[in-house]
């Protein structure tokens, strides 16, 4: 069960919309914004509010491969795998995300909820391959040297 923080919040944001079902996305959206992942329960409890099934609410929400239902790290980094990263070796960079985190394949998020890693299809910066983002900021020409330097500066440890 999840604190009551999160349904006022959730009440918050469905206020800030309304409660017409048109407003599912949005409604999700933001509240993955807000907690980096979208709580199961949180969206059974907005169905609910817009006067929706469960099931169509987790159908919209599993149908877009941006929402998730696992809780994220306070870092999220996403590793293009796309044809230019991939050819610029972008396997490389991904490897050794795993190695200085932890991580394997099926563990995305390390232990202390620091940082989640993900791989994506295309992060639309082709001419900067290989790539990689934090929280949405874009670094260009990673280096698995530079991915070290990354991850203990993210640490603090610069």
């Amino acid at each position: 069960m999840l604190e009551k923080s999160y349904y006022d919040k959730a009440d918050e944001i469905i206020a800030s919309y309304g409660t017409e079902p048109r407003w599912l996305i949005p409604i999700i959206q933001d509240v993955q914004t807000e907690y980096r992942y979208l709580p199961p329960e949180l969206l059974t409890y907005i169905a609910s509010k817009l006067n929706i099934t469960e099931a169509k609410a987790f159908s919209v929400a599993t149908f877009y491969e941006n929402f998730s239902f696992e809780q994220k790290g306070k870092y999220v980094i996403k590793v293009c795998d796309g044809t230019a990263c991939h050819v610029r070796k972008s396997t490389a960079i991904l490897d050794r995300l795993y190695k200085e985190l932890g991580l394997k394949p099926g563990k995305h998020t390390t232990d202390d909820m620091l940082f989640t890693v993900e791989t994506v299809s295309c992060l639309g910066a082709c001419g900067l391959a290989p790539v990689l983002t934090v929280n949405d900021e874009v670094h260009a020409s990673m280096t698995p040297e530079k991915v070290t330097a990354l991850i203990k500066e993210l640490r603090g440890e610069n």
